[in-house]
């Protein structure tokens, strides 16, 4: 996952809506948006490589999702785990919050760069781990983009795509307004272009909201609606060149005991 923006007010009866682009390999083997097998209460896509998730619904009432961070001057750790465990790994514990501070305190370091997401309806925590640091924040109200840097780090598809996400959210449905921006492959000028030492043509290649590549690019669209009873998830999924590959919607009852306010 390499971009997302989400609106977050906790209190209210939609503490969180959100969109999501998850940018890939296109050979990486991927199962779509649907409830996991081996682990039935949760609702994501898979990469069937790692196991993992960029992106995944528990039905005890929580959500979390990943993306990598991209600074080729920092060196990653020798035969680092995949981040697309720390996903599930927080759904799962029976302490996500306990589980997150270990994470950020320590078990971080393991790992390549990463921003991990953890919400649970009434709080919404953010740990970034890049090449000065792991830290580990409760995230304020309000609107936010997140993409290969840290929180709101002000890329041109970050700016791009928080801007306009918070026009989304102005119409009705809000969903059909964010999957158009989402899919929008308009770069941006040079000299804003940020430096993660991959170079000048791959920053130009990586800068749109939506990447399109034979090779690599953007894989899925991932929507998210949170409701008091329910989760509301749904997922279109790309090709190479950004042909669509169809899509899912899955709506996730949460337990009584996740929904209580």
């Amino acid at each position: 996952m390499c971009l997302i923006v989400f609106d977050w007010r906790p209190g209210s009866d939609i503490p969180l809506r959100l969109a999501a682009n998850r940018d890939e390999i296109h050979a990486r083997p991927t199962q779509a948006l649907a409830p996991w097998p081996d682990a039935p209460s949760i609702v994501g896509g898979r990469d069937l490589r790692a196991g993992g998730t960029w992106l995944a619904a528990s039905q005890t009432g929580r959500l979390a999702a990943v993306t990598n961070v991209r600074d080729a001057h920092a060196a990653a750790p020798p035969s680092p785990p995949s981040r697309g465990a720390l996903p599930y790994q927080v759904l799962a514990h029976a302490a996500p919050l306990d589980w997150l501070e270990a994470l950020a305190t320590h078990e971080a370091r393991r790992y390549a760069g990463f921003n991990l997401l953890y919400c649970d309806g009434s709080m919404l925590m953010h740990v970034h781990h890049g090449p000065t640091g792991t830290t580990l924040t409760q995230v304020s109200p309000g609107v936010h983009g997140l993409s290969n840097a840290t929180l709101d780090t002000s890329w041109p598809k970050v700016v791009r795509a928080r801007d306009g996400f918070e026009r989304a959210l102005t119409q009705t449905p809000w969903q059909r307004t964010a999957l158009a921006l989402m899919n929008d492959t308009q770069s941006a000028p040079t000299s804003e272009l940020p430096d993660t030492g991959v170079g000048l043509e791959m920053e130009r290649f990586l800068a749109p909201i939506f990447i399109r590549g034979e090779r690599y690019g953007t894989r899925a669209t991932t929507l998210v609606e949170w409701r008091p009873t329910r989760i509301e998830l749904q997922e279109s999924r790309f090709g190479p060149n950004g042909v669509g590959h169809g899509s899912r919607r899955h709506s996730l009852s949460l337990t009584e005991s996740s929904s209580l306010p």
